[in-house]
């Protein structure tokens, strides 16, 4: 048969992200002290800044394994300690100085700040209930308003896309901002994709204002992500 005769075949291909995009992971900061009664967490700016407890030490040296051998552009934490103590042991590895991203910061929790967040929610708080009921921040004292968080994560992920075009970076922040760019991105209820993991990855690729998700909630890295025998 002549080779002009073949019939034409469209194969299926893994995908590649469009030309230009940015490929941005995006790292929930490993598992931070808890909080206790009488002691409340330092702040920052307003907002609580626990340093991380030992597992988060350990998760975050989980994530740096696992991102040891990926090409990677750049690290972005938050100004909150916890952030920056998970991206340090990858930073290292890879000699990157990782760079602030103030708008990337977790939502500012008002009157529920310094720990005091944890314990409305373990006590199932009337207010803790109807934050759930509502998918809303702003339902808590003096929180942030949920218009104005997710502006600002919006911004703060554009910024970071736009400096890296073509490129992908690793973004080390919070569950409540990992949460609100994936539902931004598919348009979902507005606590959908809450809460990831301590140490997860979840990845988005961002082109001209646009996302799409790749990934959420990777925790193959981690010691526990392995399943239980089933019995």
């Amino acid at each position: 048969m002549d080779e002009r005769d073949e019939p034409v075949e469209y194969r299926q291909k893994r995908y590649q992200p469009p030309e230009g995009a940015t490929e941005l992971l995006l790292i929930r900061h490993g598992a931070s002290a808890p909080a206790r009664p009488g002691a409340p967490f330092p702040l920052v700016d307003g907002q609580g800044d626990p340093e991380l407890a030992p597992e988060g030490r350990g998760q975050a040296d989980r994530v740096a394994e696992r991102l040891a051998s990926t090409a990677l552009d750049a690290l972005y934490v938050t100004p909150l300690r916890r952030t920056a103590q998970t991206a340090a042991p990858l930073a290292r590895k890879l000699g990157l100085e990782p760079r602030v991203e103030p708008a990337l910061r977790e939502v500012h929790l008002g009157e529920w700040e310094g720990g005091l967040f944890r314990k409305k929610v373990a006590d199932n708080d009337p207010v803790a209930q109807r934050m759930v009921a509502e998918e809303r921040w702003d339902v808590i004292p003096g929180a942030e308003g949920d218009e104005a968080f997710a502006a600002r994560v919006r911004e703060g992920l554009g910024r970071v896309a736009a400096a890296h075009p073509g490129g992908r970076v690793a973004v080390f922040t919070h569950g409540g901002v990992i949460g609100q760019a994936l539902a931004a991105a598919t348009g979902s209820r507005p606590f959908a994709f809450l809460t990831p993991d301590n140490g997860s990855i979840s990845v988005l690729v961002w082109m001209n204002g646009l996302s799409s998700i790749r990934g959420f909630n990777d925790v193959s890295h981690l010691d526990w992500s392995a399943p239980a025998p089933l019995s």
